[in-house]
């Protein structure tokens, strides 16, 4: 119909040939998300990446203001942890942080960087993100209590199964029947 524009086809996928779901911004962000130190954080190249700036201005302006991002809201990486991160393939190969060791950051590190980060871009990315840690939680909490209630039940059905099972043995294997005495008896 003239006036009406198409609607933007998929991306094709390069190895299957076929079409994909254009990637959300929270799936984009879930992907970046690692844990290391037992926290789940993005990098400072993920997050230059989704804000739209050099990694180098981010680390610039972290430095800036380095009594905003103590060390649960913003940590450098160790040789050992880039080692680990490499080795997992969560990033391709130590290139990719152009020789200097990454930062870190935390849920309370990223949400203190929008008042560091002051463009329009790195505003909205940073809603999106804290909704995305926000819905990571609510699913963690919701699979505790799924995996809780599974646990429950199996400690109950697992009697009951007991006595099921060993009613089974006792009809699968029939009692044998007394048995006669053959032979010669003693006097």
């Amino acid at each position: 119909m003239p006036g009406k524009k198409a609607a933007p086809a998929a991306p094709v996928h390069p190895e299957k040939g076929k079409r994909s779901k254009p990637v959300t911004p929270e799936e984009k962000i879930i992907r970046k998300i690692v844990l290391l130190r037992n926290e789940k954080v993005l990098l400072d190249v993920d997050l230059a990446e989704l804000y739209g700036i050099e990694t180098r201005v981010l680390k610039q302006a972290v430095r800036r203001n380095a009594g905003r991002f103590p060390e649960d809201f913003m940590f450098e990486l160790r040789a050992d942890e880039v080692d680990q991160l490499v080795s997992q393939n969560v990033i391709p190969d130590k290139k990719r942080f152009g020789g200097a060791f990454p930062f870190a950051f935390t849920e309370t590190g990223i949400a203190m960087l929008s008042s560091v980060l002051k463009s329009e871009k790195a505003i909205e990315m940073n809603i999106y993100i804290m909704r995305t840690f926000v819905a990571l939680r609510k699913m963690a909490l919701s699979y505790d209590e799924v995996m809780n209630t599974l646990r429950s039940m199996r400690l109950q059905y697992d009697k009951q199964f007991d006595e099921i099972f060993h009613a089974l043995e006792l009809l699968m294997r029939p009692q044998d029947p007394p048995r006669t005495m053959i032979g010669f008896l003693k006097p």
